[in-house]
């Protein structure tokens, strides 16, 4: 107890002070607190200043100024930047140096906006790289967040292949260029293409400076076409032809490759800057023909499928890339022309008989009539001269009927040949192609392999009737059917035709017969090898004339000759007669009164 000593309280101590924290006070406080207000920075509310970040949680970013409390900003305010880090400096916006909790207010987003024309506009005119967030799809791209800014990305833009999926990208943040701004209307058009295609042009003149003819790449299909196939080889386009994707026959490309799909093709060639370059799928497999089967020879028989049809003929696969031609002439042994669509079609699986077989040139000849036997072989056996047949009529000419009795006999039925009577200018006033005609062989040609035939040969000669029925000076009813220059055609009985020329034609009364006027007419030509009657109306009038004129000069000449028996008579009376015959005489001379 000793020990302890009295000791008496400080009587200015401030208690209040003490109890807050606060151990400096009058002079020594102010001086304090100005010292450390000379340590922060001097803000103002609604400025932009820079600030880094202090730390980042899922919902906040804590960022600290120099003033004397740290600003809290959304972490959504930053959605642009996902690489974002403490210690990364950012802008922010001054909304309030203190609210109600005495917190600092600060915004990203704003101080973005309020430099964000300014920035639009020097990455413009410097060419820069800058991020945005893509926000969402629109009519025709994407919507961008640039500087706090709403950009367009035009689909055409995202990327230097077609984008088929836009939504992708909504969600992400992407390097972009900006492209062109309009000031008035305060639009931003970016571009995430321009970016890829300047890598690209870079990968390209590499990849150029190192082409060479038969260098195999590997490459990715980028785009199909009707023509053929573009592959990306890197940055560098190439195209493979429909024809050199496959040694076989290609209809589309789609049934050879698919898009992004990675193929290894071969350059085949290139123009002189390399900006055309031809590739080539089929040239890295050995050429089907090579694999041939070496023991296959004229003559054999081989099955395929037929690719290609031409009017001349069909293209038959017999093996992937191995084709041979079947021309039409093969097809059948008929001589009538006919198309090769007539035999078959794209997509039959056809038989063939090999013909002509070139491994050199790969070639193949092939005929499927080869496996039939050929009809002209017994043709003389089979349609002998005068036997009869049913035929279907294939073409017309003007001169006859092409008619086919079987498959590969053929034969002709000349216009003479279809009727006995009528007249047959062209054959299609007597049947009609497709038709069925009756007909009889009346020659056979088995080196030419032509058969003569005939339809009217079917009936009896009805001329030998006619020539005893329309005898010359006959004399028949018949109405006139066609007039021509040279004459009219008169259908007379028994449906014969007969032929009157102009004058012939003249009436009594002296005017001209008309078309199907009917008329009596006389028989004056009949020619049976020539099937001919030549036959004449003002004839039969004439002919009436002449036998009455006849008939009158024949009385006026037998009176004639009457009158020259009775005068030499008295003459020989009178000079026999004496003075004493006088009455004689008298009586002699009034007999001749009396039969006067």
């Amino acid at each position: 107890m000793e020990n302890l000593k009295n000791t008496a309280p400080v009587e200015d101590f401030n208690w209040d002070a003490y109890e807050k924290g606060e151990t400096f006070e009058g002079a020594a406080r102010i001086q304090l607190e100005e010292a450390y207000d000379g340590t922060l920075n001097k803000v103002n509310n609604y400025e932009v200043v820079d600030g880094t970040v202090i730390s980042i949680s899922k919902r906040e970013v804590v960022v600290n100024i120099g003033y004397k409390s740290d600003g809290v900003i959304s972490v959504s305010e930053f959605r642009y930047n996902p690489e974002l880090k403490a210690g990364d400096t950012v802008e922010v916006y001054i909304e309030n140096q203190e609210d109600k909790r005495g917190q600092l207010i600060l915004s990203h987003k704003k101080a973005r906006a309020a430099r964000s024309w300014d920035r639009i506009n020097t990455a413009l005119e410097n060419e820069e790289i800058i991020k945005g967030f893509v926000k969402c799809r629109t009519k025709g791209g994407m919507i961008v967040d640039v500087f706090g800014i709403e950009a367009f990305l035009p689909g055409s833009q995202i990327d230097v292949k077609p984008i088929r999926d836009y939504d992708v990208f909504v969600n992400k943040t992407m390097e972009f260029k900006v492209v062109k701004i309009n000031q008035e209307f305060k639009n931003v058009v970016v571009s995430h293409k321009a970016l890829i295609e300047a890598e690209l042009e870079l990968q390209k003149k590499e990849i150029i400076s190192k082409l060479e003819k038969g260098q195999i790449l590997q490459g990715i299909v980028k785009n199909i076409t009707s023509y053929g196939v573009f592959i990306d080889l890197g940055g560098v386009d190439g195209l493979i032809h429909i024809t050199d994707l496959s040694w076989g026959r290609v209809s589309d490309p789609k049934e050879v490759v698919e898009l992004d799909q990675k193929i290894n093709v071969v350059i085949l060639d290139f123009d002189d800057e390399k900006k055309r370059i031809a590739l080539g799928l089929k040239q890295l497999t050995p050429h089907p023909w090579d694999a041939l089967d070496i023991n296959l020879r004229a003559g054999d028989k081989v099955n395929g499928k037929v690719v290609v049809m031409a009017d001349y003929g069909a293209f038959v696969e017999i093996a992937p890339g191995v084709e041979g031609l079947i021309h039409v002439s093969e097809m059948s042994w008929s001589q009538h022309l006919r198309s090769a669509q007539d035999f078959m079609k794209v997509g039959d699986e056809v038989e063939a008989v090999i013909l002509t077989l070139d491994r050199e040139e790969r070639k193949m000849s092939l005929g499927i009539k080869q496996l039939k036997t050929d009809p002209w072989g017994t043709i003389e056996d089979k349609y002998p001269v005068g036997s009869k047949h049913l035929a279907k009529v294939r073409n017309f000419t003007n001169f006859g009927v092409f008619v086919e009795i079987e498959e590969g006999v053929d034969g002709l039925v000349h216009i003479s040949d279809l009727s006995w009577t009528k007249k047959v200018k062209h054959p299609a006033e007597f049947t009609q192609i497709g038709g069925s005609i009756e007909v009889q062989v009346l020659e056979v040609d088995k080196e030419n392999r032509r058969l003569s035939l005939g339809h009217k040969q079917l009936e009896e000669n009805p001329w030998d009737v006619f020539e005893t029925i329309f005898t010359v000076g006959s004399v028949h009813e018949g109405t006139i059917i066609e007039t021509l220059d040279k004459g009219s055609v008169v259908n007379l009985p028994y449906g014969v035709e007969g032929f009157a020329t102009p004058k012939h034609l003249v009436k009594e009364d002296g005017s001209q017969a008309q078309l199907e006027e009917k008329l009596e007419f006389k028989v004056i030509e009949f020619n049976k090898d020539a099937k001919r009657i030549i036959i004449s109306h003002s004839r039969i009038y004439e002919d009436v004339a002449k036998a009455e004129e006849r008939a009158e000069k024949k009385a006026a000449k037998k009176a004639s000759q009457k009158k020259e028996e009775v005068a030499p008579a008295i003459q020989n009376q009178a000079a026999s007669t004496t003075l004493g015959d006088l009455d004689a005489l008298a009586a002699l001379k009034e007999q001749m009164k009396s039969k006067n």
